[in-house]
């Protein structure tokens, strides 16, 4: 098994993110109109959006889908988890440089590629950016039905995303790739975002540390400014389990995707993903740092391919 588990020292976002700078707000409110009611002066004075506040940081990123990826039609409930749209993009151009990376630094484009987004959720964001940059096939799975119709109305109201994004609904709920990827079927990468709390209390005690940074004030029951309901946010075990489940699986789809990915919050977690992949005889892991201020976060990626399967994968993107 090869590695490179520090691949940057300093996170920051990726240099193509079109969000590196200051959000430029008269472009975001002409967007949409109706987040200028929520931009307001902060302590130093300057124009800002009240972060704490979930009406605000889903315009802010109905907005920002709007001015810089083209999408003009992004509803999903308010229950659902609404992602920073800048962090979410970050995940994806990581991903295209692994795939550059893979291919002798030729970035792979296109329908050839095909993403799989293992819980897709209701607001579809890492198939909306991957498309918008790249123009990426994608498979959505996700356990929770009203999430896949959600992402799919997202799909079918949105003609950038015609017949590049394919929902689907994993029925078995104890499975991540199971019943989602065909025995025959070749994916590229797979990206995932998994369930951060083992309990519904932990997401309760992780939302009142958020609201309290972000405002500076408790509260007994505060709003998700994320939002998020329980599948999105808690699984039985937490990231540990969920991510453990996910190598397990991986390993028998080993010659079906090339890299398998996925974010990791905690960073005490990584030993335990190392020595699992290493026990499963993975031929190659990377570690890829992100994050910006006082926020890291990481992505964990993974392949079973040889040398020699992996230049039979390379003929398929050259074909």
């Amino acid at each position: 098994m090869s590695s490179d588990k520090n691949q940057s020292e300093k996170p920051m976002h990726h240099p193509r993110n079109k969000n590196r700078e200051r959000y430029d707000l008269n472009a975001l409110t002409a967007a949409i109109p109706q987040l200028s009611a929520y931009v307001t002066p902060n302590k130093f004075g300057d124009a800002s959006v009240d972060f704490s506040n979930p009406v605000a940081v889903k315009l802010l990123n109905k907005a920002l889908l709007h001015h810089y990826y083209g999408i003009t039609n992004w509803e999903f409930p308010d229950e659902n988890l609404c992602p920073p749209i800048p962090g979410r993009a970050d995940y994806v151009h990581h991903i295209a440089d692994l795939l550059c990376e893979s291919n002798f630094g030729r970035m792979p484009k296109g329908k050839k590629i095909t993403i799989l987004d293992v819980g897709v959720g209701a607001n579809c964001i890492y198939p909306i950016l991957g498309v918008a940059e790249y123009s990426w096939n994608f498979i959505g799975s996700d356990v929770d039905e009203k999430s896949i119709a959600s992402a799919q109305h997202i799909v079918a109201a949105n003609p950038l995303l015609a017949d590049k994004v394919a929902c689907r609904l994993q029925n078995n709920a104890a499975s991540v790739f199971y019943g989602i990827v065909g025995q025959d079927e070749k994916i590229d990468a797979t990206i995932c975002n998994p369930p951060f709390h083992a309990s519904a209390e932990d997401a309760q005690k992780g939302t009142q540390r958020k609201v309290k940074n972000l405002s500076g004030k408790r509260s007994k029951q505060p709003e998700l400014n994320f939002a998020g309901i329980s599948n999105e946010l808690v699984y039985d075990g937490g990231e540990h389990a969920f991510i453990h489940k996910m190598i397990s699986e991986s390993k028998q789809l080993a010659k079906n995707c090339y890299w398998f990915t996925t974010l990791v919050s905690k960073q005490s977690n990584l030993k335990g993903i190392y020595a699992a992949l290493e026990k499963l005889e993975s031929v190659q892991v990377k570690t890829i740092n992100m994050g910006t201020g006082n926020k890291s976060t990481r992505v964990v990626a993974w392949s079973f391919l040889s040398k020699e399967e992996q230049k039979a994968w390379h003929i398929r993107w050259k074909g």
